[in-house]
């Protein structure tokens, strides 16, 4: 069973517990994240991403990113963050 999260637009500060907790309680099914409607991502964010992608790698299950609005494809590039593979965004 593949379960499926909606980013919020804007993953700032305030956001990174809240998306943190969303996560751990995915965790344990694979996880398609729905990046389309972001607008805004900030580096707390991006480390909680990061995070659960490695962690979900360890568990032997996939968390991707799918859809990634421009601005959140850019922004993830911007901060030099690791595979853009994992970070797909709408096709052209």
């Amino acid at each position: 069973m593949t379960a499926a999260l909606q980013l919020p637009a804007v993953l700032d500060i305030q956001q990174a517990g809240p998306l943190r907790e969303q996560l751990l309680g995915l965790r344990g099914q694979s996880v398609i994240v729905d990046g389309s409607a972001v607008g805004r991502l900030g580096a707390l964010c991006l480390q909680v991403l990061i995070s659960a992608q490695q962690t979900w790698a360890r568990d032997g299950l996939s968390l991707v990113i799918d859809r990634a609005s421009d601005a959140f494809a850019d922004q993830w590039n911007a901060f030099g963050a690791p595979p853009a593979a994992s970070v797909q965004g709408d096709p052209a």
